[in-house]
């Protein structure tokens, strides 16, 4: 007969295997929208993969907690340099896609003046 420790040894695995399956599904989705972003703004997704910067849990539009998680990713708009750039998601929703202005947005406009 299995005793009340190696249920919660079970539960406590399955529950990590969720957490990876899912953490590693979440990951890919990232991966997937920022190609799409680089592809449709003609940059260069660089080093070809998202870092998890940040998990922590946020109720969605429904009331349900969910895991949101924050990407940062290094990608390129001339192939000469590297920008950052992050991406949100909420689950398996991206939330927000965040790229740096290029340097010819960040200097001050001459006719302004």
């Amino acid at each position: 007969m299995i005793g009340l420790p190696e249920i919660a040894a079970i539960l406590a695995c399955a529950l990590i295997g969720w957490i990876v399956w899912d953490t590693m599904k979440a990951r890919e989705t990232a991966n997937n929208a920022m190609r799409d972003a680089c592809t449709r703004y003609g940059y260069f997704f660089l080093d070809d993969t998202v870092s998890l910067v940040q998990v922590r849990p946020r109720r969605d539009g429904d009331g349900r907690l969910r895991l949101a998680r924050v990407y940062t990713f290094q990608y390129s708009d001339t192939g000469h340099n590297r920008r950052d750039g992050s991406i949100t998601l909420l689950a398996a929703r991206v939330m927000a896609l965040s790229l740096a202005p290029a340097a010819s947005e960040l200097r001050p406009s001459t006719s302004e003046q």
